[in-house]
């Protein structure tokens, strides 16, 4: 099958979030798996072309090839992309962001027909990629080239919508037809996330329970009527981590490698992360990590209230990352009142976050809503146990069997999970039993692959 990839973000090329992630594993994946594979991005300022050996193929389009032999193609615009940020500056998201990703929508669709590659389907990501299929089945429509090209729309995280002027629509080279209810027209403004939901051929999301949470008006950010419509199109995948960087018995970074056959190893790397964060090496004590942004979302709000408590009790935590300056000076208020409890760095640290989750016991995620996450995915690999709110792909793949599940969204619940998980920790034979479960876990690319490509296989019989 010929795939394309069409993501406003990559790894190793440029990162913001997640969405990156995703965009760099799967199409190597697909490509072990068989698929014949392209990715299409923007050619962004920040990206070094000599160190990706990417070379100018025409005009506006940069190239370069991943994996054996996956092409990844780069839009350049100067005016667009050679900026010193992907989205936005300090005062904001750039105010032509509607102009800067329908033109790489437009330009990506272009690209095919220039270099006569002609796929099945087109796997677009997020709000910056909606309007692909929205060109595809009305700009594009007569085209004989783009005839029976179908798409599949994934939403990384349906809070970002890309929300416009209705002033700003004629930008878009589209019939007003399509700025209505049931079109792109959203409480008087542009949704070009709407628009990809609505002209896609199949819709999915980054994990099952997310899929099916974000059809209600709770989760679903004002399009779970939408949603709900598609619903028979509506699909969720887990994402999947890569094994090469995150796992104990190859981690290169961590005070000692280790595996579930040898977990009296992992206690090495719990005596370094004590002494890296100046706390009292207790080996009997359970060591509690989050890396994390600082951030409601992540369930700042509800360990915030439940932070003097929780300090309180025979553990120790470690923090890292950075978020809402109201959590900052907490946590550093909490530092100086509990300084053989609690250690924070506000800031991002690769190399501490591999340190943190093999040095960890317990691998705290209370967020209110998670479309994935990774950091849970992260923690069963090294043995560290998460403990997490039922939320999302925190409950699709976090259970009793290999983790601590709270399913109430308060302080009180978050205190009592933790007790709970203090208590088991102590009891040697559960814990080992526990690390044991989580370590066997699998996550890989290879099974979400998998899975893409049954979606594809879905939205290539659509008529």
């Amino acid at each position: 099958m010929k795939i394309v990839i069409c993501a406003s973000e990559m790894v190793p090329f440029a990162k913001t979030g997640g969405l990156a992630d995703v965009a760099g594993a799967l199409p190597l994946a697909l490509e072990k798996a068989g698929e014949e594979v392209i990715v299409i991005m923007p050619h962004y300022k920040g990206i070094p072309d000599a160190k990706f050996a990417i070379s100018k193929l025409k005009n506006d389009i940069y190239h370069t090839v991943i994996g054996k032999k996956i092409k990844v193609y780069f839009i350049d615009n100067e005016v667009y992309f050679r900026r010193d940020s992907l989205y936005g500056d300090k005062a904001g998201d750039y105010s032509d962001n509607l102009e800067r990703f329908s033109f790489f929508c437009k330009r990506a669709l272009e690209l095919l027909k220039a270099i006569d590659f002609k796929p099945q389907v087109i796997h677009c990501h997020d709000w910056q990629t909606a309007l692909l299929p929205v060109y595809l089945k009305n700009y594009y429509a007569k085209d004989n080239f783009y005839q029976d090209v179908k798409t599949v729309f994934t939403i990384h995280n349906i809070g970002y919508q890309g929300l416009f002027p209705k002033e700003d629509f004629p930008k878009l080279g589209l019939d007003w037809d399509l700025y209505n209810m049931e079109g792109l027209e959203f409480f008087g403004r542009i949704n070009v996330l709407k628009g990809g939901l609505l002209f896609s051929d199949i819709i999915n999301t980054v994990s099952p329970t997310y899929s099916r949470e974000i059809q209600s008006a709770k989760f679903g950010f004002g399009l779970e009527g939408v949603l709900a419509q598609r619903k028979d199109s509506l699909f969720g995948i887990i994402n999947g981590i890569d094994y090469s960087i995150w796992s104990p018995e190859k981690d290169q970074i961590i005070a000692k490698n280790y595996s579930f056959r040898d977990l009296k190893s992992k206690g090495r790397n719990k005596e370094a992360l004590q002494k890296l964060c100046k706390l009292p090496v207790k080996k009997e004590v359970p060591f509690f990590g989050i890396v994390s942004r600082l951030a409601e979302q992540k369930g700042f709000d509800i360990l915030a209230e439940g932070i003097n408590h929780i300090c309180k009790m025979d553990l120790q935590l470690v923090i890292l990352g950075t978020g809402n300056l109201k959590y900052h000076l907490l946590m550093e208020e909490m530092v100086k009142k509990y300084p053989e409890v609690i250690s924070l760095f506000l800031k991002f640290d690769d190399a501490l976050a591999h340190k943190i989750y093999a040095g960890s016991d317990i691998f705290l995620m209370p967020s209110s809503y998670e479309p994935c996450g990774l950091g849970q995915l992260i923690s069963l690999s090294y043995g560290t146990i998460p403990l997490v709110f039922k939320t999302g792909g925190l409950a699709d793949t976090v259970n009793a069997s290999n983790g601590f599940v709270f399913d109430k969204y308060s302080s009180l619940d978050l205190i009592k999970t933790v007790k709970k998980a203090i208590k088991v920790y102590a009891d040697k034979t559960k814990w080992a039993k526990l690390q044991e479960k989580a370590m066997q876990c699998n996550f890989s690319w290879e099974g979400s692959a998998k899975e893409y490509i049954k979606l594809y296989e879905k939205a290539s019989q659509k008529k």
